[in-house]
């Protein structure tokens, strides 16, 4: 692992090569690359030497496409780790071998779970107000309430058949609803 003023180091020499200083992105390969062929050995090993040095340039390809999507102000180690991680994956997917790797070594990458919409449940009970009262409970009870359709036909008199040619009469109304407050 990267200790934090080699990653600094990193960091500031991508940032004057990606303003034009070759020599900065000469220091750059030297420093790196040594690592990054040791993570691809720890991680792809078992697949010979030459896979390995495969591997290796397909990473230090990868890194100078794709130099432009690291965001400075980010940290660097885990955006190069993570693309070798990548490209140890995709060797292994085409020798079509099943690849198990721990999700710590992702943790830092992986996104974090979406945070629902505050306003989305006042957003939906707004719209559907907005129905006729029967649609109103056939899709409160429906797809709300968790109710089936011969239960919600129970308490509002009709018949099964009838709640559900209901329920996909409201939700489409819902759709036009949602549209025309968008649009």
């Amino acid at each position: 692992m990267a200790e934090p003023d080699r990653e600094d180091e990193w960091a500031m020499l991508l940032r004057a090569a990606d303003r034009g200083d070759s020599a900065a992105y000469r220091r750059f390969w030297d420093q790196v690359s040594p690592v990054l062929r040791g993570i691809v050995l720890a991680r792809a090993g078992g697949l010979g030497a030459d896979a390995c040095e495969d591997i290796v340039q397909e990473v230090l390809l990868a890194i100078h496409l794709k130099r432009h999507t690291w965001q400075p102000d980010k940290p660097l180690r885990p955006w190069l780790y993570a693309i070798a991680r990548h490209k140890v994956v995709d060797a292994f997917r085409k020798r079509g071998r099943r690849v198990q790797l721990p999700i710590e070594d992702f943790a830092e990458v992986l996104p974090a779970a979406p945070e629902p919409d505050p306003f989305e449940s006042h957003d939906a009970a707004r719209l559907i107000e907005r129905l006729d009262t029967r649609s109103a409970e056939v899709l409160k009870g429906m797809a709300l309430g968790g109710e089936d359709s011969a239960a919600v036909g129970r308490r509002l008199k009709m018949s099964d058949g009838a709640v559900r040619v209901a329920l996909h009469r409201a939700l489409k109304r819902l759709a036009v609803l949602r549209e025309s407050e968008e649009g």
